[in-house]
Parts: C-alpha cells; structure tokens; sequence
C-alpha cells in the first residue's frame, strides 16, 4: 500500500478535475480525498488531492509522467509527495522555551510526523532542553558582526542534514535572505498578532496599556519582508480589564504554541499553497 499527495495551481479553465482523476484512474489509483478552489478575482484553480494504490508506486516515475500528460496541458504549478517519505524540520530557537518544549512533545508523541535532526539557537540557554529530548543542539552566535558567516554555518548545517524546512520556535533574529532563497515557503514563523500596531521588545506591556480587548498569535511563512509573509494560521483570545500584564504573556504564549504547532501540521500533511503571498489550506 502507498499513498501519494498531489497540489496543484493553474489557469482556471474546464477539464482540469476529470483529467487529473482520469490519470490516477488509469494507474489504478484510488482517491481518498479530494478538494478545489477557484480563485474567481485572479482566474486561478487550486487542488489537493490523495490516492492510495494496492502496490508501491514509483513516485519518479509517477511525476514524470504527470508533468507530460497532465501537468503541461494546462500550464500547472505542482508537487507531488509519497507519503512514505517523512520530511526532516529544523528547529531554530533562542531563549523563549514555551514554543520548543510544545513542538517536541508533539514530536515526541508522535503528533508531528516529522524528523528533527537538528535545533540550531543564537544562545546556549536551550541546549538541555534539546538533550532532554536527544536531538543534536548547534550554538551559532549571531552579532552584527558575524551575521553573514552565521548564516553560511547555518546553511551548511541545514544541506548537511538533508532538512526540508524550518521552524522558528521563536527564534528573535531577522532571516537571511540565502536562507529565504534556500527555503522559499519552507519557513514557519510565530508572532503576537498585535504587529506591527504593537512593535518591539515588550509588545504585551504596550497593549496592556492601551487596554485592548483580545489578543493573538499568527503563524507565517517567511519572507523578506518582515513578519510580512503568507500567513498560514490565526488565532485569538478575548482579554478583560481584570486581566494583568502577566495574564496577557500567559494568554499569549499559549496561543503561540497551538498556533505554531497547527501551522507546522499543516505544512508536514501538505495542505497549504502559497500563491500571491497567501496561503491556501486545505483542512
């Protein structure tokens, strides 16, 4: 038994779902899921698609002649994964520890179906955490002074390690363009969802004071443009004048990490299509 996930984008146009089904009928397929969506403003069609078969199946082979028969027809933007491969996610972090210790737990209880070979972090004070849970621990100082040969060590971690994307647990550096180049839309990051209205070290402080009435968090792809990407999942949680500065950094956290962990799960089952900086996810 094998299994194969298929997403697609492409001109909206007549005969795109029977051609497509048509093809994994005639390799004996059978389709557990299917779902689309069109983009009426923009014309774009989008799909995503599951087909189990009796047999192992040749993902190569499978990809090669899709692009010919299907793909090329109607000018298709694709991927295709064979759900016998498990993606390799690292773990980048600096000293907030609320984000890390959730992912781990739900790697460790097997809720994220990934392989973590490696947490990189810009500061020491995580690696027994990363220990606790036997996963290698890479300390890369980043100044403004070595940012550059940072960002190669990173990379070369990264090659070595055959990682095929990134989350940021929190990690308080800016991305490096040869790492966003590296990884185009294979980057997660968490933020407060008071940006930009509440910038800076202490946002929860200033909210506090200007009283708000609910907070969030917001789980994105990474970009250049800073905490600007497409954004993959939102959440929030109503906040009363009772509540304490305390109150909103707890409230915040936890929002944090079931935000983050949701975008993660997303990404590793491959439900989300990034097109025109925003996220399209299949649930």
């Amino acid at each position: 038994m094998s299994k194969i996930t298929l997403l697609i984008y492409c001109p909206d146009t007549s005969g795109i779902i029977a051609h497509v089904t048509s093809f994994f009928y005639k390799k004996q397929g059978n389709i557990i899921y299917i779902d689309q969506y069109v983009d009426v403003e923009n014309t774009v069609f989008f799909m995503r698609l599951e087909c189990e078969f009796n047999a192992e199946t040749n993902i190569s082979a499978t990809k090669d002649e899709f692009k010919e028969t299907v793909a090329e027809k109607y000018n298709m933007s694709w991927e295709m994964y064979s759900a016998n491969t498990t993606p390799r996610m690292a773990v980048f972090v600096s000293k907030y520890d609320h984000c890390l210790y959730d992912i781990l737990s739900r790697y460790k209880s097997n809720e994220l179906k990934v392989i973590i070979p490696l947490i990189i972090s810009n500061h020491k004070d995580l690696e027994q955490v990363a220990q606790n849970f036997g996963i290698p621990f890479h300390h890369i100082p980043v100044t403004a002074q070595t940012k550059e040969k940072a960002a190669e060590f990173q990379l070369e971690l990264l090659q070595k390690e055959k990682v095929d994307f990134i989350v940021l647990a929190r990690y308080m550096q800016i991305i490096p363009k040869s790492l966003i180049t590296a990884f185009p839309n294979r980057i997660i990051n968490i933020h407060h969802s008071f940006l930009p209205a509440f910038a800076g070290a202490k946002p929860y402080h200033l909210a506090y004071k200007r009283g708000v009435k609910i907070i969030g968090a917001t789980s994105h792809y990474v970009t250049e443009e800073l905490d600007g990407g497409p954004i993959i999942e939102q959440d929030i949680t109503r906040i009363s004048h009772s509540h304490s500065i305390k109150d909103l950094i707890f409230k915040g956290r936890d929002l944090e990490k079931i935000v983050l962990a949701k975008g993660v799960k997303y990404h590793i089952e491959r439900k989300t299509l990034v097109f025109n900086n925003k996220t399209i996810v299949f649930t």
